[in-house]
């Protein structure tokens, strides 16, 4: 093995981690943090290689992106393009990576042991599923391949990623405010690329992309430019053994960091100008961006915290509780964002109304003159005290998080200059009071070192420019002199004259003193928690936390009462109140907020929910608070029509969320005997008033049946006076269990087929999306559920494999079970460019291809997707919250099975692949006549058969010929139309026959105009990329001969569903859920205070 430096063996760490930690360093400049836990089931490793967008050639966009996305496909020791995943996948695990400004990181997990009954400890004779997993991860940076045959398909994916984005507003954005940098910061580059960044364009000039691609990895991956994370049950000197066998073959360069010391972001030609930028969805933002310092070697003192808490402070007295009150805004938030060694921004981010966006003006003036109190007096030592004191206690408790989450963050941290003892407390942990450092960070808050960018649809109008890589329109100007003047008066206001509503907070009373835990060593943690109450009124559960030991605590609660979601008109009414109530309850709950302490408030189907959660110690005193405000809500005019016109911006942009993030609605919709959908609950917004609300929430609060859980630092009798102040506060009537709503779920007959086609209400969309759903039967049945789930097992893998990599239908490609409320089935999501019909076609040859895959799957393989998916079943809880969310989800669900993971160990360990055989063949084979399938289509409005509809056959043709008339001359070929349309006599233009399209186009280059063969291929080859958008854009579906595709069955006719409450109407309904055991079995009634 090679020799490796130990750098620490000691790690600052939370009070109650048992893992054991050594940071080590090999000779290749390779440093890693080795993480031995001993209780772990997943295994997880992550390398951040401090290389990203902003090294990417300006004539390149995207090259860090591609080979990201590259080096999955297959290495010199590891050449199948897929047999990292495959590997991950027949191990319980999965990968991914993200590439960002300055560092690409890659993560993979897998599971701990090869057995769930193996003891790691005493026995080491079982291969680890790490050791493969990290064999193959570090060929990665060892050996990729940059095969050629994948090249062509991971551009088009990267692609499909960026158009995924290109309606995105935070994407939109982002770019917008990056392409408006300074041109001489790589902030200014577009990060992600596309094909035309990274295929088309370098083709053109005569680029060898696959060398370059090559060459990026060989400048710019070094061994010392990265940090490796491993984390696994095995011994630490095991680990750093592996490490250092597996890495010892990444080459060290002694690249030197990436810096940006000599250039900003913001040139001076950036600064005092304002960006009004128009959204894609309904949004009002105010943006103030501030050029600040790189704190990264502040990480005792990180004086921007002092700024942020202030300025971001959402208390009495704060800038927010200010313009709020005003009217002018909703929400505010505030602080740095590191944009790469040398620069960051410190931002002001505020969320206006519609008469804050006429005030902007006055709203920044704001700002300035907080700004200015702040400045004016000494940097206050109790407020960082305050800080740093909550910060030591979340840190002192902090929990396990899931372990790619702990790798990958881990490796990115490791590029900070911390001392490698303090990884893990790293910048979490305020330690200093260094009132001179927060003197200095104030100094970049100033009236002359900022940007304004206003985001509206409708204001001010005038947006004169679109952004390059998404087209988002926008204007740009210098800010006037009269409003600099202004806001230069506000940051230097005194006391005299500055808006007497502003000051600094008070201090906070919600900082938890009773930090205590009554651990007991050796409990055998329970696995549900107890009924301590169980009457007419209440059902009131409760665990001890005997798990995790922190003094946190969750407490989770519905108001059982019907008329929550009654009607569309009664769901909207629900929503508002809540609304409403978490409106007035800003300004007090920000401190519990910042003090480890959060509420929830919302309405569902079966009444209102109020989630608290975080330190035990003052839960109760936020709790009643929340539920005297719910009970006294004064509904004022003037935020009611705020918060109303919120609620109504949100139901608009529904129709603006990416494809994929709509169709499940509408699945669980047509599948519901009863439910809603978005423009059901729009066209019930705009009519409400004032006193709408105000008659309708005591309706709500009248009767209800209260459903309580109770879980963590929370003592019996402090579970039981909890739940008397539901009681005592509201003074509910009781609902009878009578008058309960019974969860059920439409059946999809055996043999049926049907279709919803929706067509998606963004105009500018260029994607389509599919759920292809085929329904199996009851949650009840624990036989089927345990088919199900293996089913999604199998096919995980080779359905990415498939429809993603090898067919590339489009980036976001989604397989397995799908739960109803009663019900379970399979479903299949692709969200894609290519038609819905297309789609459908290429999911019914996967299913038939998956069918000959099992039939020939070996015994082998099908006992380790067995072995693999009942890992993941007995995976271990991380942390209390899990727990908790795992618990309210059972109780919830109302079948109350707390065993549910292992009660599917207990029916997957005896399936055989017969068995799955004869499930496939009834359930999802395409040519079964006994599966029930419902897909619905979600159709892009600029996609082929939305256009079909709106031009004729003769036209498109003629259109076609028009564009490549046009398309010839701009290249210098002459264009006789009258030959060009006979060439198209015969061709059937409208049925996307580009074989013959391409054919007739050859044949008038090479016998009309006489191109020579050196540039008809030139010109064919740009032609058929032409054609790539053209044909679409006339309503033409393209039609590719794709021989290596597997075949697409012939497929009886689908029934098209127009009326939805005439489908509905004709459908059985399932049973209701029904605990699955009686729930006198959990109850302890017996006080014990």
């Amino acid at each position: 093995m090679a020799l490796v430096e130990r750098l620490a063996d000691k790690l600052e760490k939370p009070a109650l981690d048992d893992r054991s930690y050594r940071v080590v360093r090999l000779a290749n400049k390779l440093e890693a943090l080795l993480v031995h836990d001993p209780d772990t089931d997943k295994a997880s490793a992550s390398v951040n290689v401090s290389v990203g967008s902003f090294s990417d050639a300006d004539d390149m966009p995207g090259m860090a992106h591609a080979v990201e996305h590259l080096l999955f496909m297959g290495t010199e020791k590891y050449p199948t393009e897929n047999d990292y995943s495959q590997y991950l996948s027949a191990h319980s695990g999965y990968s991914n990576a993200y590439t960002s400004s300055t560092e690409t990181n890659y993560f993979f997990e897998v599971a701990a042991s090869s057995s769930r009954d193996r003891d790691a400890s005493t026995n080491a004779a079982v291969t680890s599923p790490l050791h493969g997993a990290l064999d193959r991860f570090a060929q990665f940076f060892i050996a990729p391949l940059f095969l050629s045959s994948t090249l062509d398909r991971e551009l088009k994916a990267v692609d499909s990623e960026n158009k995924k984005n290109l309606q995105s507003d935070v994407w939109r954005l982002s770019q917008l405010k990056k392409s408006l940098s300074s041109p001489e910061h790589p902030y200014h580059h577009f990060s992600t690329g596309n094909l035309q960044t990274l295929r088309d364009e370098p083709r053109k000039r005569g680029v060898n992309i696959r060398d370059e691609f090559i060459q990026f990895h060989h400048k710019h991956y070094s061994a010392n430019r990265m940090k490796l994370v491993v984390l696994g049950r095995e011994k630490l000197d095991e680990l750093e053994a592996w490490v250092g066998d597996l890495f010892a073959g990444v080459v060290n360069k002694d690249l030197p960091r990436n810096r940006w010391d000599g250039v900003q972001p913001y040139s001076e030609k950036e600064l005092l100008t304002q960006v009004f930028a128009k959204p894609v969805m309904d949004s009002r933002l105010l943006d103030i961006y501030f050029p600040y310092q790189d704190e990264e070697d502040m990480y005792e003192t990180q004086p921007s915290r002092y700024l942020s808490h202030l300025i971001g402070h959402e208390g009495p007295g704060s800038i927010l509780a200010y313009i709020k009150a005003k009217g002018w805004a909703n929400g505010l938030s505030a602080g740095v964002a590191p944009v790469c060694p040398g620069s960051a921004f410190f931002t002001v981010s505020v969320k206006l109304t519609e008469d804050g966006l006429k005030q902007y003006q006055e709203v920044v003036k704001v700002v300035f003159q907080y700004i200015s109190l702040i400045k004016e007096q000494e940097p206050q030592q109790w407020i960082v005290d305050e800080v740093r004191g909550m910060t030591e206690v979340d840190f002192r408790f902090r929990e396990k998080s899931p372990a790619t989450s702990f790798t990958s963050r881990l490796s990115s941290i490791m590029q900070y200059p911390l001392p490698r003892d303090q990884l893990l407390s790293g910048t979490s942990v305020l330690r200093k009071f260094d009132s001179k450092g927060i003197s200095q960070a104030l100094s970049y808050i100033r009236p002359d070192n900022y940007r304004l960018t206003l985001v509206s649809q409708t204001f001010p109008g005038g947006w004169n420019q679109k952004e390059k890589w998404y087209g988002t329109e926008y204007r740009i100007e210098t800010i006037p002199v009269d409003f600099q003047a202004s806001i230069r008066h506000a940051a230097e206001s005194t006391s005299k004259n500055r808006i007497p509503d502003l000051h600094l907070p008070h201090r906070n009373e919600f900082i938890p003193t009773k930090l205590s835990v009554d651990k007991r060593e050796g409990v055998e943690p329970l696995k549900a928690p107890k009924l301590i109450r169980n009457d007419e009124a209440v059902r009131l559960w409760w665990k001890k936390d005997d798990r995790f030991w922190v003094p946190r605590g969750n407490v989770y609660i519905t108001l059982r009462n019907p008329l929550s979601k009654a009607t569309p008109e009664t769901a909207v009414k629900s929503n508002l109140y809540c609304e409403l109530v978490k409106d007035a309850l800003v300004e007090y709950s920000y401190d519990a907020e910042i003090a480890g302490l959060e509420y929830q408030l919302s309405s569902f189907s079966m009444g209102i929910d109020i989630d608290v959660g975080g330190y035990s110690d003052k839960m109760a005193v936020l709790l009643e608070k929340v539920l005297v405000s719910m009970r006294d809500l004064e509904v004022k005019p003037d935020r009611f029509k705020i918060v109303k016109e919120r609620v109504l911006r949100g139901l608009r942009n529904w129709d603006f969320q990416q494809p994929y993030r709509q169709v499940g609605d509408f699945t669980r919709w047509l599948g519901s005997e009863k439910g809603w959908v978005n423009e059901q609950y729009l066209a019930e917004v705009i009519p409400l008033t004032t006193e709408d609300i105000a008659s309708f929430y005591p309706q709500l609060l009248r009767q209800m049946h209260i459903e309580f859980l109770a879980h963590g630092n929370i003592h019996k009798e402090d579970a039981l006076l909890m739940t008397d102040l539901v009681e005592s506060t509201l003074r509910p009537r009781t609902l009878p269990k009578s008058q309960w709503q019974i969860r059920r779920n439409l059946l999809l007959p055996p043999g049926s087929d049907f279709t919803y086609q929706r067509t998606l209400g963004d105009p500018a969309n260029v994607n389509n999306c599919i759920e292809y759903y085929l329904y199996v039967g009851s949650l009840a049945n624990h036989s089927l559920r345990a088919k199900v789930l293996l089913l999604g097992q199998m096919t995980e893998e080779i359905g990415f494999d498939q429809l993603r990599t090898k067919e590339q239908l489009g980036y976001i490609v989604f397989t397995g079970a799908k739960y109803a409320a009663t019900i379970m089935g399979y479903r299949v999501i692709i969200q894609s460019e290519r038609s819905t019909d297309y789609l459908e076609e290429r999911v019914n040859a996967f299913l038939i291809l998956f069918g000959s895959k099992l039939e020939s799957m070996s015994q082998d393989d099908f006992e380790g997707h067995k072995k693999s998916l009942i890992n993941k079943r007995l995976e271990k809880v991380k942390n209390l919250d899990q727990e908790s969310e795992r618990f309210w989800n059972h109780i919830s669900a109302e079948y109350f099975n707390f065993v549910q993971n292992e009660t599917d160990v207990e029916h997957l360990e005896p399936l055989s692949k017969e068995d799955m055989i004869n499930f496939f063949n009834y359930y999802i084979h395409p040519s079964a006549p006994s599966r029930a399938k419902l897909s619905v289509h979600m159709i892009a409005q600029s996609s082929p058969t939305a256009i079909a509809g709106t031009i004729s056959a003769e036209e498109q043709k003629v259109k076609l010929i028009s564009m490549l008339g046009k398309y010839l001359t701009s290249v210098g070929v002459d264009a006789d139309t009258d030959k060009l349309s006979k060439r198209f006599g015969l061709v059937d233009v409208a049925s996307g026959d580009q074989a013959a399209i391409i054919q007739a186009i050859s044949s008038y280059l090479q016998e009309d105009a006489g191109l020579p063969q050196e540039s008809l291929t030139a010109v064919m080859e740009q032609g058929q990329q032409l054609l790539g958008t053209a044909l679409p854009s006339l309503g033409i579906e393209v039609k590719v001969e794709e021989a290596d595709l597997p075949p697409a069955p012939k497929m009886k006719p689908t029934t098209i569903i127009e009326d939805v409450f005439d489908y509905k109407s004709r459908l059985a309904v399932s049973e209701g859920p029904r605990p699955v055991r009686d729930l006198m079995e959990y109850e302890e009634l017996e006080a014990k205070l």
